[in-house]
Parts: C-alpha cells; structure tokens; sequence
C-alpha cells in the first residue's frame, strides 16, 4: 500500500520574493475577498495549476466561514449540474493553502461534487493572515504542526456545517486530506459523526504517546467507512498501516487502504503536475550525462506518480458516487 508525497525539506535556496493579487467576489458574501500571495514556498505556489483554475468553467468563490471569534478563509467550487450535490471538505497538506489545493478542488467540483478546501492558517499568520502571508522557508509547516488540535476540529466543523446548509448541497458531507491534511481526516472522523465517508490520502490515523501509538478510544467513535491511499515508496507512513487496519477490524470500523506501488508521498500532487522536461545538450558530456541520467530518473518517477494518481482518482470517483 502507498502513495508518495513529497518530504518537507529546508531549502537553501534563496527564492524571488513574489507579490500578487487577486481579488475574488464572493456570491455568498456578497463582497470582496482579497487573496494575496507573496514570498511563496514553490510547494505552495503552481503555476500549471493556477492556470487551470483561471481556466475552468465552474463557479468558484472565497467565503469567510465563521467559527466563533475566528474567520477561516474558504476556496469553494460548485459543479454544473441539474441536481443537489454531495459536498466534500478538503484539507491541504502541510504546505497550506497551495494552488494545488485550489486545482484538486476544481477537479472534485467537476466530477459533480460542491468542494470547499478552508485555509486552516486563517488569522495565524504575520498581520492576521493565513497560509500566503508567511515568507518562504518552513515557516507554514511549522505553524501548522503547531495549530491547535481543538481549533482545527472547530474550523472544520464550520466548514462542513457551512457547505452542507448551500442551497446547492443535499446534506450529505465527506472530508479529504493529503499528508498531513490526510491525518487530520481520520481525525475528523473521529469528531464528526454525520460524515458519509473519510477518505486519507497518505495519512496516519490518530495516536499518542513517544513512540505513538494507535489511539484506539479516538477510533472508536468514527462512524463514516474510511477510505486510505497510499504509496508503494513511503515506509514513513506504511509503518503506521499493519496497527492501524488491526485497530479498525478490532473495533468493526470499516477502513479500506490500498497502496500504489512505484508511487511517493504525494503522487496525488506530483501526478497531477505536468511531466518534467528533458534537458538540452550544452555540449559537456559529464554535464548532459548527469542531466539525462536526472531526467530520466525524474520521468520514472513521474511516470508512477501518474498512474497512481489516475488510479486513486478512479477509485475515489466510484466511492463518491455511491454515497
């Protein structure tokens, strides 16, 4: 079982300071949503998926969610379709509020599903901001490993009570995550009782203690099938599986996991990105061998991170369907 994500590494390189703005109107609202990136980590900023979101014909918007004092920064997108749709909650990895986040969230929408991805970073960035107001580095990971547990459950279960009260939405809720974000998916399982599925995408469930382990009274309280997916090539996560599956055929949970073999941590992301480029000859063997070997080994990677995204995403689409 498995799926590959990119690791979060400190990069040394020094990254061009990036200022934009967009500002979109949000129908629910009935204002001006600012949405502003800058200084950006390259796992939080895509351009190719950027650019596909500019593209789509579906509604998109931002709304701010209300959860008590705090406001939580949404990105939805509605489906074109005849019919009240299944809402689906979408929780990024721990990169934050990425452009891949915003594309994966089209993508659910255009499989005929309302999706809403909150940034969980709202209001915990420099100034009050969230996810696209922390300079590059690892200062996003850090905030989000050091987010409340209790605030994030609160978050999403505004998010969720949010989107399934649309006039659009039929009622019925699933949540998604990656990486982190599929951790905390099992997680809401375990705190949202009304959910007709959970699906983890290269996720752990929920555990305690140094070495961790399986939080089994958590677990007891899920009531919506889980649904994992993972990558051949990421034993970081696939160690935590064998005492997760037992935990869950102990307590009568259903949890269905299947791994993508040749896959990484994040092939839903990196399968969705486009194929790498093979380089030019600049005429320095050593230098054109090197670069060929490093494509070549670039495109195979790519190559299963594809074919397991594409598989992933045909399993998931005949999940949701019949929810």
């Amino acid at each position: 079982m498995g799926v590959t994500r990119g690791r979060i590494l400190a990069r040394g390189a020094l990254f061009t300071v990036l200022f934009s703005l967009t500002v979109y109107v949000s129908a629910q609202e009935m204002g001006a949503h600012q949405h502003m990136e800058f200084a950006m980590n390259p796992e939080v900023m895509q351009d190719w998926a950027k650019a596909r979101v500019a593209q789509s014909p579906r509604h998109h918007e931002w709304v701010t969610v209300k959860n008590g004092n705090r406001s939580v920064s949404s990105f939805v997108v509605f489906p074109e379709a005849k019919t009240k749709a299944t809402a689906v909650v979408v929780i990024h990895e721990i990169f934050g509020m990425s452009d891949w986040v915003q594309e994966l969230t089209d993508e659910l929408a255009e499989a005929g599903y309302i999706a809403i991805a909150p940034d969980l970073l709202s209001g915990m960035g420099p100034n009050g901001g969230g996810t696209s107001a922390f300079p590059v580095g690892d200062a996003v990971g850090k905030a989000i490993r050091d987010l409340p547990p209790d605030q994030i459950t609160a978050d999403l279960n505004a998010v969720a009570d949010y989107v399934s009260k649309l006039p659009a939405a039929n009622g019925k809720i699933a949540v998604t995550g990656y990486c982190w974000g599929g951790s905390q998916s099992f997680r809401f399982a375990t705190n949202r009782p009304d959910l007709k599925a959970a699906f983890v995408f290269y996720g752990s469930a929920p555990a305690n203690g140094t070495p961790p382990v399986i939080d089994k009274e958590a677990l007891s309280n899920i009531k919506a099938p889980g649904y994992g997916f993972y990558a051949g090539n990421d034993m970081r996560i696939n160690a935590t599986l064998p005492p997760t599956i037992e935990a869950m055929k102990e307590l009568g949970k259903k949890y269905d996991p299947v791994t993508y073999e040749g896959a990484g941590h994040g092939f839903m992301r990196a399968g969705d990105a486009p194929a790498p480029k093979a380089p030019e000859a600049k005429g320095d063997k050593e230098a054109d061998d090197k670069a060929a070997a490093d494509y070549q080994k670039a495109l195979t990677a790519y190559k299963a991170n594809k074919k397991a995204r594409d598989e992933a995403w045909e399993r998931w689409k005949k999940i949701l369907a019949a929810l």
